[in-house]
């Protein structure tokens, strides 16, 4: 530590006391000896920019952005990069010298990142995709995959408008299929990723049959809470690749943390740890 002005930063949404990122984020700052704070931040939604704007007059960096306040924050935003624009929210914002706030999305980057490290044979080109829900997360997720090359993504959600809607919105390469046809057009794919909560602890199981789905099929959930699912379970029992959701939410932290505290962070197994301790 050095008697230099400390870095800030945090997070913000509503609730946000459930929030790992303080967590996250203190075990960086303490590993690479870092005179910074990280500080969780809840605003009511009609003072989001009133409180934001504050934050920047205050000496923060920047913020992390979470439920609900993704997509408001992009539209608060002075500047925003080409990949926030693309999946219409942003998770990670930036306050600059002349208080402009520039909004970023690392959610994409934190998901194909996540896959990377723990399924490094991956590889996406060779078939199609089949993603579960079309919310918010799973914006970010096809845009990732789309990057990456995968030929075809096949969307499911239980309710079909909101898939035709981002059929629309990121082209020819998406498809929308009935969610009553997702147990069936799991044989086809190479890559499955579950971006409901279903599964997450308290809500209920995800309805999907895995009887078809070939082994070495890449399967992936986004949920944590726990980290190896049902899902996650019955795919590995097929014979599958799984890679639970930790990794997405640690990876996409990271950078934040560089362009906050000026220093690349490794996502490695002692986080992992220090996240997952009781």
């Amino acid at each position: 530590m050095t008697s230099e002005t400390a870095l800030l930063a945090g997070v913000t949404g509503a609730p946000i006391g459930h929030s790992l990122s303080p967590r996250l984020h203190g075990y960086w700052l303490k590993k690479y000896q870092i005179n910074g704070y990280y500080i969780p931040v809840e605003l009511a939604s009609d003072q989001l920019e009133e409180g934001l704007r504050a934050l920047a007059t205050l000496g923060f960096r920047g913020v992390n952005v979470t439920l609900p306040f993704k997509e408001k924050a992009l539209a608060i935003a002075d500047k925003i990069t080409d990949r926030a624009a693309l999946i219409g929210a942003a998770n990670t914002l930036s306050f600059r010298k002349n208080g402009n706030i520039q909004a970023d999305n690392t959610d994409g980057h934190g998901f194909i990142a996540n896959i990377r490290q723990n399924a490094p044979e991956w590889e996406p080109k060779v078939g199609p995709a089949l993603v579960l829900g079309a919310g918010g997360a799973s914006r970010a997720v096809i845009s990732s995959l789309l990057a990456e090359g995968v030929p075809e993504i096949r969307l499911a959600n239980r309710t079909r408008s909101r898939a035709d809607m981002l059929c629309e919105h990121f082209g020819a390469r998406l498809k929308a299929i009935d969610w009553n046809r997702a147990s069936s057009e799991i044989a086809e794919a190479k890559t499955v990723v579950n971006t409901t909560s279903l599964g997450m602890e308290g809500q209920p199981a995800l309805p999907i049959s895995l009887d078809k789905i070939r082994k070495n099929t890449l399967v992936t959930d986004i949920v944590y809470t726990p980290l190896m699912t049902d899902f996650l379970q019955a795919a590995a029992a097929k014979g599958c690749v799984t890679v639970d959701g930790l990794g997405m939410l640690l990876h996409q932290a990271a950078p934040g943390f560089e362009n906050w505290f000026r220093q690349k962070p490794t996502v490695d197994q002692g986080l992992r740890d220090a996240v997952l301790a009781p």
